[in-house]
């Protein structure tokens, strides 16, 4: 018999449903791929009859900053904002641009994010002691 965890974001004092719950994986992914396509068609514009070998190279680049700047007004960045989520820190502020920006560089070495804990939070978040959540 295993333990009896509850639900995703018990442990942290999270609801387990609606505003303020754990973002579901699903909808996280939706939300990358929605900021990593955005920053390859603006890349790949700006690079057009260039070397558009170098696409990737921007498209990194572009996430970053995107990321940075957006998570660190406005909590959410466009694709997380269509989804519906938003990353706070743990106590339900808006997490710092120290945080924000390391998130950010945790996330695009992609390992981080690969590795979750019970409550499917990432390394990423974790280290910056922030969650993802819906809006």
């Amino acid at each position: 018999m295993g333990a009896d965890f509850g639900y995703r974001g018990k442990r942290l004092g999270l609801p387990e449903e609606g505003a303020g719950s754990i973002a579901g994986t699903g909808r996280r992914l939706s939300a990358l791929l929605i900021d990593w396509l955005l920053c390859y068609l603006v890349s790949f514009g700006l690079l057009a009859g260039r070397d558009v070998h170098k696409v990737g190279d921007w498209v990194l680049l572009l996430f970053f900053v995107m990321s940075v700047l957006t998570l660190a007004t406005a909590g959410s960045t466009p694709g997380k904002r269509l989804v519906g989520l938003r990353v706070v820190r743990l106590d339900g502020g808006r997490a710092s641009i120290v945080q924000v920006a390391l998130r950010t560089f945790l996330l695009c070495l992609a390992v981080p994010a690969l590795i979750w804990d019970r409550d499917t939070r990432g390394l990423h978040d974790k280290a910056v002691h922030t969650v993802e959540v819906r809006i």
